[in-house]
């Protein structure tokens, strides 16, 4: 791991950088009342949630639910807004998107919306206990083809999708092992839920057939008897091997940009010294991802990754969002901004494009969803009417930093992050600065906020 010296514990910078990776952003006035603790007493809090008090389930049921995908879709954006527990947000859509399933196939969005609801239950638990959670699911179930894995006519598709996309990666297991774990799962189904019409939608429940189910003795990884899906995620959460691709998988979502998942068997880590210390928290806690993800945070690696992963479409839109303050509240409107990421940004939540979830990094980005992110964010600082946004220009306002140019635009960087841009962004900050003296300072504020969330710089986290 990198030993470069990073910043005092309460440096607003720091905060700001892990609120957008453990989180969705945060405020400036939010940022002050947290650099009044330790760095790692803020991570502490986020690894350990709190039974939540600020988002209450029946409010969200009543003002944003409904039968249909974005009406929940609005609720869990709300949460990503609100929500104390921010990192369980975020390791919610974490697993989603390595553990990829979609309404385009199952159609129900009951059991796409109780998965998400697993993961932020179980999203920083033991590796086994989410895996079986993942193997007794009923979105993956059907998703995966489980429900037509039989005794004596297997199918291996949900075998072959646990070892390479879910666990373990490519080149470490064989074919064989791919055959016995198929046959260990058989019987894993669920029971039909009622039909749509007339009385909506119906959980869809795990269902164990005991007569479906292979009982003969089956070798998996060097192990030899009559193994079933239980025994077969022990085997694989005790493999080297497992550490390793889940804590490439965290790096790559929490720290840095990763070449994409099918070239890890050829393309070493980009940080083989944080993957390192990050397995051996893994194994050493027999598989927990808190203590994972506590060992990735609190290092130098983590603290220095600045600008150094592009936002997802839901991360760009969230993070806007939190700066405007517009959702505070159960206030309309909310169930259109999950759309907005969908086909002109690239990613429809609770739809991934394949079995492999989305390509991450720059694949986010080409020239139709650049325009589409920055007119996104460009439209929402508009009017300055937002309750966010005026508290952002009475901070600036009220710092005296419009008098020079320089100041004006470090005020702007730092109540929007503080962020960082490059030194040819900043130049041409101060240069529209130096051109737009004289004019009423909360339009000259409001116009500096939308050239910088304009910005290649705004792209990144």
């Amino acid at each position: 791991m990198s030993t470069k010296a990073v910043e005092s514990n309460t440096d607003p910078a720091l905060i700001a950088h892990l609120y957008r990776r453990a989180g969705f952003g945060t405020t400036r006035d939010q940022i002050d009342q947290l650099s009044e603790q330790s760095y790692e007493d803020i991570v502490e809090f986020l690894l350990d949630p709190t039974p939540e008090t600020g988002v209450p389930n029946d409010d969200l049921t009543r003002y944003l639910g409904g039968e249909a995908p974005h009406a929940y879709l609005a609720i869990w954006l709300y949460r990503m807004l609100n929500s104390r527990n921010q990192l369980q947000e975020k390791m919610a859509l974490f697993w989603h998107g390595v553990f990829a399933t979609g309404l385009v196939k199952n159609e129900h969005i009951l059991s796409s919306s109780n998965q998400i609801e697993m993961f932020r239950r179980n999203g920083m638990s033991g590796m086994r206990e989410i895996l079986m959670d993942l193997a007794k699911d009923p979105a993956m179930i059907f998703w995966l083809d489980n429900n037509e894995n039989h005794l004596g006519e297997p199918n291996e598709n949900w075998g072959r999708e646990l070892l390479e996309l879910f666990s373990l990666g490519v080149g470490n297991y064989s074919e064989i092992d791919i055959k016995h774990a198929s046959r260990a799962f058989t019987g894993w189904t669920f029971a039909q839920s009622p039909p749509l019409y007339p009385h909506g939608y119906y959980a869809a429940d795990f269902l164990f057939r005991e007569d479906d189910h292979d009982n003969g003795e089956k070798e998996f990884m060097g192990h030899k008897g009559n193994l079933d899906g239980g025994d077969i995620i022990d085997i694989i959460v005790e493999q080297p091997a497992c550490a390793a691709f889940i804590c490439r998988h965290l790096y790559n979502f929490f720290v840095a940009d990763e070449p994409q998942v099918p070239s890890w068997n050829d393309l070493d880590p980009l940080d083989p010294e944080l993957i390192d210390a990050m397995s051996k928290a893994f194994i050493d806690s027999d598989g927990e991802v808190k203590s994972t993800l506590r060992v990735m945070f609190n290092s130098d690696s983590f603290k220095n990754a600045r600008s150094k992963k592009v936002k997802s479409p839901i991360e760009m839109v969230a993070g806007v969002l939190m700066l405007t303050g517009e959702h505070t509240d159960f206030k309309p409107g909310l169930a259109k901004y999950p759309q907005s990421t969908t086909f002109t940004m690239g990613q429809i939540l609770l739809d991934p494009p394949t079995v492999e979830g989305w390509h991450t990094g720059k694949e986010w980005i080409d020239g139709g969803n650049l325009t589409e992110r920055i007119n996104f964010a460009v439209e929402e600082f508009s009017d300055g009417l937002s309750p966010g946004i005026k508290a952002i220009i009475d901070r600036i306002v009220a710092s005296g930093s419009l008098e020079t140019p320089e100041l004006f635009v470090d005020s702007a960087l730092d109540v929007l992050g503080p962020i960082a841009v490059e030194d040819s962004t900043r130049e041409a900050l101060i240069q529209f600065a130096a051109n737009t003296e004289g004019e009423e300072e909360r339009s000259r504020s409001i116009r500096m906020l939308r050239l910088i969330v304009s910005t290649p710089d705004f792209q990144y986290a």
